[in-house]
């Protein structure tokens, strides 16, 4: 059986397998939630929406069928945090980490499927990668357990409560998870700019990819230690930091604009502000909402939708098509335009690999949104077409934010979401290689010929 197992394994390709790994870590998550003690007392759940609430844990997404506060026990939320870890910093990361700590050689085949899990290109210093990676989630998620549970002192009257909330809060924004455990995500926290910033501090974090903080310590060290030649950040880290810059601020100043008049009408313009800072913050990949985004008009709503379909950076907890394709899209359209058949960018010249990928990922996410978008607008012929436009960006972004709507889906819409939550998790790349199996060089070519287009 044992070694059947293993050659079945052998002749899978990392992705499939890194799939697999993610299915087997549902199927746990849904044993967990079975578990005695995990619901509140008289509280009982179907297993359709168990399997949701597994699948919406381990995709880091936040969409619920069911309300966390009034469901799950204090063992049932530290149930919830566990998977959510799992999900956000990656099924491969942790298991090798654990298989570390128990003084196990990492082979090449762990070594492979570390390298689909994050979306690297090379398998040296993949150990390091993990190593750096757990390091920096937990010393995040700490501060933020610190600053939160001592800020929430305030509004708990325990220490153990506000601790608890402050716990709970930090892993979900840190891992984007987008779950919260006050019933009403960060509605109570609307009007404290402090928890907020926090948040968004934490969610960004967590969203901007893991390459990127590894280099921001490194360069912290060296100008801390050294005063050498100067460091030079990556094209990734540069591209992907300026990317999620501009969509944070193209975020914020839309929704101010289109919102001037409509939800923000007699607010002062700090509630405004902050209100369009933490929607367009969250929108990356974090789920959590101050306020019921169902309010805003209809524009908004379409725009936060594309933000969300874009999603966080490549090797991050957030799912989408991620911004470094948002980025090497348009750059390419502009590039295109003015008649070059190259994109350069920071002094360096993009891989034509690479373009490609960014180009088949977009397609084929707007294909899959819209079959999903067309699925549950037949079998939920009772909601609106943004609510469920925008439940499927959501979805497929990994973000968990909703117009209402998660609850009221039919079975078959909830299963839609499963997916789309799952295949932004995995990542589309991921889903490609399942169909694919292993990559083959072609044995020869055919003659090349032109066809007209457009």
């Amino acid at each position: 059986m044992l070694k059947d197992l293993k050659d079945w394994i052998n002749r899978r390709s990392p992705a499939q397998i890194i799939t697999a790994y993610y299915f087997l870590s549902i199927t746990i998550s849904v044993g967990l939630l079975y578990l005695p003690g995990v619901n509140q007392k008289g509280v009982e759940v179907s297993f359709i929406d168990t399997v949701f609430t597994a699948v919406t844990a381990v995709s880091v997404t936040g969409l619920t069928v069911v309300d966390l506060s009034q469901t799950y026990s204090v063992f049932g939320y530290f149930v919830i945090m566990i998977i959510m870890q799992f999900g956000g910093i990656g099924i491969m990361a942790l298991g090798t980490f654990f298989w570390m700590l128990l003084g196990k050689k990492i082979g090449l085949k762990s070594r492979k499927l570390i390298m689909v899990d994050h979306n690297q290109y090379a398998l040296s210093g993949l150990v390091q990668l993990v190593k750096e990676i757990i390091k920096l989630m937990i010393l995040i998620e700490v501060i933020g357990i610190l600053i939160l549970g001592f800020h929430f002192l305030k509004y708990y009257p325990s220490w153990e409560e506000a601790f608890l909330h402050g716990l709970f809060a930090s892993v979900s924004a840190t891992t984007n998870g987008g779950l919260d455990i006050t019933g009403s995500s960060m509605i109570p926290y609307a009007h404290d700019y402090f928890v907020q910033f926090i948040t968004i501090v934490l969610i960004s974090l967590g969203a901007i990819g893991f390459p990127v903080l590894i280099e921001v310590k490194a360069f912290l060290l060296k100008r801390k230690w050294e005063n050498s030649l100067p460091y030079r950040f990556s094209l990734f880290t540069k591209v992907t930091t300026v990317t999620y810059a501009f969509l944070l601020v193209f975020g914020t100043i839309i929704i101010l604009v289109m919102e001037f008049q409509h939800f923000f009408k007699g607010l002062s313009w700090h509630e405004s502000f902050f209100y369009a800072l933490f929607q367009s913050a969250t929108t990356r990949s974090g789920g959590l909402a101050t306020m019921d985004v169902s309010e805003f008009t209809l524009p908004t709503l379409l725009i936060m939708s594309i933000m969300m379909f874009i999603g966080a950076s490549p090797s991050s907890v957030g799912g989408g098509i991620r911004t470094t394709t948002f980025a090497l899209n348009i750059l390419f359209i502009w590039n295109f335009a003015k008649g070059n058949k190259h994109v350069k960018i920071f002094r360096r010249e993009v891989h034509q690999d690479d373009i490609l990928k960014s180009l088949v990922i977009t397609i084929l996410a707007t294909l899959l949104c819209f079959i999903a978008v067309v699925l549950i607008s037949i079998t939920n012929t009772h909601l609106s077409l943004i609510s469920i436009i925008f439940e499927v960006c959501s979805a497929f972004g990994t973000t968990g934010l909703s117009m209402g709507i998660t609850a009221d889906l039919s079975h078959t819409g909830k299963i839609v979401i499963m997916i789309l939550m799952f295949v932004g998790r995995i990542g589309l790349t991921s889903f490609l290689y399942i169909i694919g199996g292993k990559e083959e060089k072609p044995h020869y070519h055919y003659p090349k010929e032109r066809i007209i287009i457009g």
